[in-house]
């Protein structure tokens, strides 16, 4: 299996390997994502994969204990704080991290454990499967919806100018 992004990823040689119309299938049927690890800043990749997840109609629920409040909503500490049900644990954490939200996962009937790119523990991710949630392993959720549902083009991230040259982006004309 070698597509997408995260074509070349160790995952998809393994036993954690998910189809394309796996993850389809999770972004089409769960809507409540817990992301853990999303940043207040404006410039890291959580936040923007916030932003469009929102955008696209999903509810995305900031955990991260360094903050109160992301992108007008209230920042959890942990996924025991979250009130509301969880569908999609998403990680945006280093993978030392994961048993510990793998278990706050479970703890709280999640559905499905998703792990950013360049998030990899087998371990934990074979205890969430023995619980019985689906396990996503080194891929964007934000990355994927786009390539599944058109949204390369929402936010302007897709250009539609496809060019090796570089562009003269100077004031002087």
């Amino acid at each position: 299996m070698t597509d997408g992004v995260s074509g070349n990823s160790p995952v998809n040689q393994s036993r954690f390997a998910t189809t394309a119309a796996d993850r389809i299938r999770i972004l089409q049927n769960y809507k409540r994502i817990a992301m853990v690890g999303l940043s207040a800043n404006a410039f890291r990749p959580s936040h923007f994969a916030a932003i469009y997840l929102i955008a696209q109609g999903y509810d995305v629920t900031p955990v991260n204990p360094r903050e109160t409040e992301i992108l007008g909503r209230k920042c959890y500490a942990s996924l025991a704080e979250v009130p509301d049900p969880i569908e999609i644990v998403d990680i945006f954490r280093e993978p030392s991290a994961v048993p510990e939200i793998v278990d706050q996962a479970i703890a709280r009937n999640a559905k499905v454990v998703w792990m950013q790119l360049g998030v990899i523990h087998e371990e934990a991710a074979e205890r969430a499967r023995q619980a019985g949630l689906e396990v996503v392993m080194d891929r964007c959720i934000k990355i994927e919806h786009a390539r599944f549902f058109g949204g390369l083009t929402t936010i302007g991230l897709n250009t539609g100018v496809i060019s090796s040259q570089k562009r003269n982006l100077s004031s002087a004309t």
